[in-house]
C-alpha cells in the first residue's frame, strides 16, 4: 500500500498557498502548515516531507523573492508541478465591526502591495505586515483591538471573521502561480512544458547575457521569462532566472543548455513540469496532433530511401 504523500507549505491554515494545496488534490489531512517559505523548502531538503507547495509568482506584484532566492542560492530541489490561482482579497474582521471602527489593517506584505491604492483611499496610517494573510486573519481573531485583516474567505471561514469589504484588489485580474517542488524527480514530458533555469556568469564580459541568448533563438526555443537577481556576492554581481517553454526531454532543449553550460555559463536547472491550465490542455492537444502528422510525413519521406 502506497504511503500518503507528505506535503509543506506556507502556513497557518488559511493561506492561499492552503487553498492551492486543495485544488491540487492533496490530502489536507497530511498537509503540513510552515512558518516560512525558508522552513517549508528546507523540510523537503532535509527530507522531512516529500514535496512543498509554495508561491512563486503574482501578476501584479511579479516574483516572490523568498522563493525564488531559496530555489536559487539556497536548496538543490526541483520544481514538478504548477498551478495558478485567482487571487481575491477581502477586509475581514470580527463579528460586530464596521468599517468604520477599523483603526488598522493587517496583512502579508505581498497582499497589502495588491491593495496599496484601497489602502490609500482608506486613510489607514496603521499598516502591519505579518508572515501571511492567515497568520494576519488568527491576529485579528485574537486581538481586542480594532484591527481588520486582508485575506481569503478561506482564512475568513477558519478564523470566524466576516468580511466587511470583498475583493478589494486594486487590478480584476490578480492571480498567482504556486508550484510543487520536491528533491529529484522530474514530471515526464507532456509536450507543453516549462523548463526553469538559472544561469551563473563567471565573469561579467560584454555581449555575455547576448551570447546565452542566441543559443536559445538559434534553436527556435521561447524564451517565457528572463529576470537578473543579485548573487548576494556583491553590488554588480547577478544571476539571470530564465524560463522557456520545452523540456529537458526535448532534444533541442537539452541540446542547447548542454551548449550553454559547456561554453558560456554555470547552468543551475529549476526543473521542466507541465504548464497547467485549461488553455493548457487545449495546446497539448494541438501538440499531440501536430506531432503525429509530422511523423506521418517523416516515415513518408523515409520509405523512399534505398540503398
Amino acid at each position: 500500500m502506497s504511503q500518503t504523500p507528505r506535503v509543506g507549505f506556507l502556513g497557518p491554515q488559511g493561506t492561499f498557498t492552503h487553498e492551492a494545496v486543495r485544488a491540487l488534490g492533496y490530502d489536507l489531512a497530511s498537509a503540513v502548515a510552515y512558518p516560512s517559505i525558508y522552513d517549508v523548502l528546507d523540510a523537503v531538503a532535509q527530507g522531512e516531507l516529500d514535496s512543498a507547495v509554495v508561491p512563486i509568482e503574482n501578476a501584479i506584484e511579479g516574483t516572490v523573492s523568498a522563493t525564488i532566492d531559496a530555489l536559487v542560492f539556497d536548496f538543490d530541489l526541483v520544481i514538478q508541478h504548477e498551478i495558478v490561482l485567482p487571487i481575491h482579497l477581502h477586509l475581514l474582521a470580527k463579528p460586530g465591526r464596521t468599517r468604520a471602527d477599523i483603526t488598522s489593517v493587517a496583512s502579508y506584505t505581498h497582499a497589502l502591495a495588491q491593495c496599496r491604492k484601497y489602502l490609500a483611499a482608506g486613510g489607514w496610517t496603521d499598516i502591519r505586515s505579518l508572515a501571511s494573510t492567515a497568520d494576519a486573519a488568527q491576529f485579528v481573531s485574537q486581538s481586542d483591538e480594532a484591527v481588520a485583516a486582508i485575506a481569503s474567505d478561506l482564512a475568513g471561514e477558519l478564523y470566524g471573521l466576516v468580511a466587511l469589504e470583498s475583493r478589494i484588489e486594486d487590478y480584476d485580474d490578480n492571480h498567482t502561480r504556486f508550484v510543487v517542488v520536491g528533491r529529484d524527480h522530474i514530471p515526464a514530458a507532456t509536450g507543453h512544458d516549462r523548463t526553469s533555469i538559472v544561469c551563473f556568469q563567471e565573469a561579467d564580459r560584454p555581449g555575455s547575457l547576448y551570447a546565452i541568448l542566441g543559443r536559445f533563438a538559434a534553436r527556435e526555443i521561447n524564451l517565457t521569462k528572463l529576470e537578473s537577481r543579485p548573487t548576494k556576492r556583491g553590488i554588480g554581481e547577478y544571476c539571470f532566472v530564465m524560463e522557456l517553454e520545452g523540456h529537458v526531454a526535448d532534444e533541442a532543449v537539452a541540446d542547447c543548455l548542454t551548449d550553454v553550460q559547456a561554453h558560456l555559463t554555470r547552468v543551475k536547472f529549476l526543473g521542466s513540469y507541465p504548464v497547467t491550465g485549461e488553455s493548457a490542455d487545449i495546446r497539448r492537444e494541438e501538440i499531440t496532433v501536430a506531432r503525429t502528422e509530422a511523423e506521418t510525413w517523416m516515415q513518408s519521406v523515409r520509405r523512399r530511401i534505398r540503398s
